[in-house]
């Protein structure tokens, strides 16, 4: 099957794609280096929904089919299809009966955080969704560091506007460090976002 971008372009997994797709042993250690930011999230949401902490998931990703072959009457098979562009953010759920919403981002940028990696129309979600009392988050990862940062909505939408009226087009990593929360890389909660929930919205 073939499968595209928006642009057009070939989707051809990665060693990183393919991995996510297998099956990991219950023996394996999560203490292992070069996982992504995605495949670390959902191991920690995994570990809450297990202890019961929090039920959060992964919005899938919507695909647009554009061929399909029919050979035979009872059975039909996609011959192309478009990854379609996410409407909101990663991931949502609950958790205390607080309504959570939160992207996630990495670059391989050292010492900044480029805006660009962020689009109008989840800007506008997390806008709504604060609006709605929700709590709303970004965990940005600097990938050749191995840093993980909590970062609230709202300050990510003060940068944003900055870059809106003729600022700087990325958070600088001081900025990060002033107003959001380094997340050290656990054991089973690989990213434990639990704990700073508690910590500023006074949860636990």
């Amino acid at each position: 099957m073939n499968v595209n971008y928006p642009n057009g372009k070939r989707y051809i997994p990665t060693d990183a794609a393919i991995t996510k797709t297998t099956n990991r042993s219950k023996n394996e250690s999560y203490s292992n280096r070069g996982m992504t930011l995605e495949e670390d999230l959902n191991i920690t949401n995994e570990y809450y929904r297990e202890k019961k902490i929090a039920v959060v998931h992964k919005k899938p990703t919507p695909v647009q089919i554009v061929q399909v072959d029919y050979p035979m009457r009872s059975a039909a098979v996609i011959k192309e299809a478009y990854f379609k562009q996410a409407s909101t953010t990663d991931y949502n759920g609950v958790y205390k009966g607080k309504y959570i919403d939160f992207e996630a981002k990495e670059t391989q940028n050292s010492s900044s955080f480029p805006l660009k990696n962020f689009h109008e129309h989840q800007i506008r979600h997390m806008e709504e969704v604060l609006h709605q009392g929700g709590i709303c988050f970004v965990i940005l990862r600097f990938s050749k560091q191995e840093q993980v940062y909590f970062l609230e909505a709202k300050n990510l939408l003060r940068f944003w506007e900055r870059m809106k009226t003729g600022g700087r087009k990325s958070i600088t990593k001081a900025e990060i460090e002033q107003h959001g929360c380094y997340i050290p890389l656990g054991f089973q909660a690989r990213i434990d976002y639990i704990k700073v929930l508690n910590t500023l919205y006074q949860l636990s």
